[in-house]
């Protein structure tokens, strides 16, 4: 199955595709504005340490402070961890890298035990071990990379500790001990930066979307790497031709007419991934709901009869709906807790192979994903790690006429509560009349109802003006008193 991968660059977003046998797996957005922070590193100053949590929070220069639990400032093996409050002190300044971007309230997740990747390996400036990475399962290539590093660590990086990651089964010394040079220089550069640094100040950031992706994809079959920008395109093969030279040649510019996401149908597929409903080839179809809390999905069978049994039926539905889920996790970037509704089968193989395909789909993405057996109510619980926001998170705000709830009250609703207001207006002050200020859609029913409002001025006594603004939303109005 051919693999691509699109990078479209405009003025202010950059946007890429992973594509696989001509369908869109993940996108991945990133926007001038609203900058991903994992990676970064940041000169921090405690704000607030909390002795109950064992926590702290920390404020790196951000809109909200940062994060800090005791078990991301110390070594798995120091157990039970000392109390924060004997390691921090508010007012002190830290060095903290973020573990998970800010999500919806919450700040960024940060850590003490920083950690510098590159392409094959990871450095770990306050450890001073060796670890590979267990993606890497072939012992005999676990082995070969722990000699190679065990030979290179004492004359690159003997104070620190070093992580060979997924991308370095293969490799070969040279491009190993490169990669380990490289890494050293770095981290000589950033702590001479956060030597000088004021606290709240970015000490390094990580790299611009475009060249991230192909550090991070690139483990996976790619044939090519197709970007829309002539500039942005030679500086990727620039990069990659020092850190990732089997992939330069992989790298072109597209000259295509049409944008490079029509390719393939990846707007589309983008567009269609913010919806609730997922429509499925059988003719059933999927109901995602997206929470603070959890992400819910239903599955219906929709038109889908079957040809021979209601359980064929919903069997075959529910494969397809389990490949579906797991793509469309990937598309949007889901994650945290997700409990999936499943139609009801009775054939307890039929649960089985339903489980399995959703946890072999699941596998073959990036994020660690843990998938339970059913509940005894028919349900799947799962777990998706979560490390950046959704793409509707990113790419959408709560709804202005109804906040998020994805309903409206109903415009006979907003007149009931339209007369509550007068009257209790009427109560507190001593007006002569009232204006109502609502929709045109509401102020068109309280005309319609004309005899209700009559009957609200005989009981006040006084005049009631309803006035129709533009501007408003279904379930905006103003009561003023004249």
């Amino acid at each position: 199955m051919s693999t691509e991968i699109l990078v479209n660059i405009g003025p202010q977003e950059t946007r890429v595709a992973l594509v696989e046998g001509g369908v869109a797996q993940e996108i991945f957005v990133q926007r001038a504005a609203r900058h991903g922070l994992v990676g970064n590193v940041y000169k921090g100053s405690v704000a607030r340490v909390l002795p109950g949590m064992q926590a702290a929070f920390i404020d790196v220069g951000l809109e909200r402070t940062g994060f800090l639990h005791v078990t991301d400032m110390l070594r798995q093996t120091e157990s039970p961890p000392p109390p924060v409050d004997q390691l921090l002190r508010e007012g002190q300044e830290v060095l903290v890298q973020v573990l998970k971007d800010p999500i919806g309230s919450k700040g960024a997740r940060l850590t003490t035990l920083l950690s510098i990747p590159s392409r094959y390996l990871v450095l770990l400036p306050h450890e001073n071990n060796l670890g590979v990475s267990a993606k890497i399962g072939d012992e005999a290539e676990r082995e070969r990379l722990r000699g190679m590093l065990e030979r290179l660590m004492p004359e690159l990086a003997p104070r620190w500790g070093v992580i060979a990651r997924t991308a370095a089964d293969g490799a070969d010394e040279v491009s190993l001990t490169n990669d380990l040079r490289f890494l050293t220089r770095l981290w000589l550069a950033v702590e001479e930066q956060a030597r000088f640094a004021r606290p709240g100040q970015l000490v390094h950031g990580d790299l611009p979307l475009s060249m991230r992706i192909l550090r991070d994809l690139l483990g996976t079959d790619v044939e090519r790497i197709r970007i829309d920008s002539a500039d942005e395109c030679r500086r990727v093969k620039q990069f990659a031709q020092v850190f990732l030279p089997q992939a330069a040649d992989k790298i072109e510019p597209y000259t295509g007419s049409a944008p490079i996401f029509d390719l393939y149908g990846v707007e589309d597929e983008l567009n269609r991934a913010l919806a609730r409903k997922v429509e499925l080839k059988s003719g059933g179809h999927l109901v995602i709901d997206q929470t603070e809390a959890l992400t819910t999905i239903d599955v219906n069978t929709g038109t889908f009869t079957g040809h021979r049994n209601l359980e064929e039926t919903i069997f075959k539905t529910n494969l397809e709906a389990a490949q579906t889920i797991a793509r469309q996790l990937r598309l949007r970037n889901l994650g945290g807790m997700i409990v999936i509704d499943f139609i009801d089968m009775n054939d307890q193989d039929h649960r089985v192979q339903v489980l399995r395909t959703l946890e072999k789909e699941c596998a073959r993405g990036s994020a660690r994903t843990r998938v339970h057996s059913f509940t005894p109510l028919g349900l799947v619980e799962m777990t998706r790690k979560r490390t950046r926001e959704s793409l509707g998170h990113i790419l959408c705000e709560p709804c202005p006429g109804c906040g998020g709830r994805g309903v409206l009250k109903t415009v006979e609703t907003v007149c009931h509560e339209i007369a509550r207001e007068v009257q209790r207006a009427a109560r507190q002050f001593e007006a002569k009349a009232f204006l109502v200020l609502a929709a045109a859609e509401v102020t068109g029913r309280l005309r319609e109802q004309s005899g209700g409002l009559a009957e609200l001025e005989a009981l006040l006594g006084r005049p009631i003006r309803v006035q129709a603004e533009s501007l408003y939303q279904r379930e905006d109005f103003d009561v003023v008193p004249l």
